[in-house]
């Protein structure tokens, strides 16, 4: 049973990160290796990080952390949580200065198949580039950092707060914001 479910969870975090065509980084982002196996050290510069638990969602958004979340179910966390750390696309040291969070699962055909919940009371965003895509973040988010980006797919239930007028300026807010959006 629970080799079967290491397998589920493989296939489906394989359909979260495989890539959605095109050379854009929107498109480029979603495409990655599949995740090591449990028993080998996960690379924290060029593996994703596939999470089911607050636990191992505050270390993959930490500065150690990897350059790609997925969420695989609806995350829940008690205590503020802090995204920092450069990361670059695809983990590729020569790649854009890029982050993603995704709380989302896809098919083949790369359709938002299951769309999660992250809560959490504050995040903090001090990795540029960052970009929450599918799903939605139950809590308030402050922004430090420039280039945020808010997937048409993704919602904040709460309120989103930019450090300066020069960061929110640089941000990219297609996506659901159900609170306030001002400078904090």
């Amino acid at each position: 049973m629970k080799f079967a479910k290491h397998l589920l969870v493989a296939g489906i975090a394989v359909a979260v990160l495989s890539g959605c065509g095109g050379n854009d980084k929107a498109n480029t982002a979603n495409q990655a290796a599949s995740p090591a196996p449990a028993a080998e050290k996960v690379d924290a510069v060029t593996a994703a990080s596939i999470v089911d638990q607050g636990e191992g969602f505050k270390q993959a958004v930490s500065e150690s952390g990897t350059w790609i979340i997925a969420t695989l179910n609806d995350v829940t966390l008690e205590e503020e949580v802090t995204v920092a750390g450069e990361f670059h696309d695809k983990g590729a040291a020569d790649g854009d200065v890029y982050r993603k969070i995704a709380l989302y699962a896809q098919d083949a055909d790369h359709k938002i198949t299951a769309s999660y919940t992250l809560t959490v009371p504050k995040l903090t965003v001090q990795s540029e580039n960052l970009r929450v895509q599918g799903g939605t973040i139950k809590g308030d988010v402050y922004v430090e950092a420039k280039g945020f980006n808010l997937h048409e797919s993704a919602t904040i239930d709460g309120n989103l707060y930019f450090a300066s007028e020069d960061v929110k300026a640089t941000a990219v807010i297609d996506g659901k914001v159900t609170g306030a959006t001002e400078i904090k």
